[in-house]
């Protein structure tokens, strides 16, 4: 998954930050894991600025290491955490209003 630059009603609605294009990319990809330089490229932001707010993700617990590919750790959605549940439901709901919309 590569980033799109065109705006998407989860942005709309949850505002067009590094952070919410962090976990808009994890939610589209929940069922793979992902290196930092991947989420990075994927969610369309300078690794520098994914580095400064990485221990707050981790800190939150929304995300979960899974393994290590040579010096590459890889990450996931935290499908344990109820919070994440509910984003995944939010996002699913939105994205097919969205859909909707389009197709309407």
């Amino acid at each position: 998954m590569k980033f799109q630059d065109e705006p998407t009603l989860f942005r709309e609605i949850f505002g067009d930050t590094p952070k919410i294009r962090v976990l808009e990319y994890l939610i589209e990809g929940r069922e793979l894991d992902h290196s930092i330089g991947d989420i990075a490229e994927g969610a369309g932001i300078n690794r520098v600025t994914l580095f400064r707010m990485w221990g707050s993700i981790e800190k939150s617990k929304l995300i979960i290491h899974t393994r290590d590919i040579g010096n590459a750790k890889l990450y996931k959605l935290n499908m344990s955490n109820p919070y994440v549940l509910v984003l995944i439901e939010m996002f699913d709901k939105i994205i097919n209003a969205e859909f909707q919309k389009v197709v309407a």
